[in-house]
């Protein structure tokens, strides 16, 4: 029998915000999850700051602002255990966050014409590519860091259309 994961409020609140993004309603999707980040506070639970940060960092129109929630979102999962994230989903291991990290910190780097530092941070991206799972969602990272990959070493700042990145105001 496989246990069902504890009700978490927290993290229902920040999918319920994200959703609000995805629906275009991206203006309210940060103010409910800015609100949330003042509650949990810089000490508050990792995952749940590794993912508000990596979602609110969706929500940036503006590479530098995205850049300081993604580099947020780093800092949270270096303090994540693999028993905190596998108590939110069964097998969810820490390790599989990394290449999703280091390529939207490179990507945002890469926009801010910072290509060296984006160099690095996609290489270590493609250091954890062994980390992601088999499928559509391991596949679309593999291709997402082989395209700014791409991006880096052709020095393009140019916003690619399969980033996250919010597009419009909102």
């Amino acid at each position: 029998m496989t246990a069902t994961p504890a009700a978490d409020s927290t993290m229902d609140a920040i999918t319920a915000a994200v959703t609000l993004g995805h629906q275009g309603e991206t203006a309210r999707a940060r103010q409910e999850l800015l609100a949330i980040w003042e509650d949990l506070g810089v000490l508050g639970d990792p995952l749940h700051r590794c993912t508000l940060a990596h979602h609110l960092a969706d929500l940036q129109t503006d590479p530098a602002a995205a850049l300081i929630w993604d580099v947020r979102a780093l800092d949270a999962a270096g303090a994540l255990t693999d028993r905190r994230a596998a108590e939110h989903h069964a097998g969810l291991q820490v390790a599989g966050f990394y290449p999703s990290l280091h390529l939207n910190i490179a990507d945002n780097l890469r926009r801010l014409g910072a290509f060296e530092a984006a160099a690095e941070q996609i290489g270590k991206a493609q250091e954890r590519v062994t980390a992601l799972p088999t499928g559509p969602y391991g596949d679309m990272i593999r291709a997402a860091i082989g395209g700014v990959s791409h991006a880096i070493t052709a020095r393009d700042m140019t916003s690619r259309s399969t980033s996250p990145t919010v597009s419009a105001t909102g």
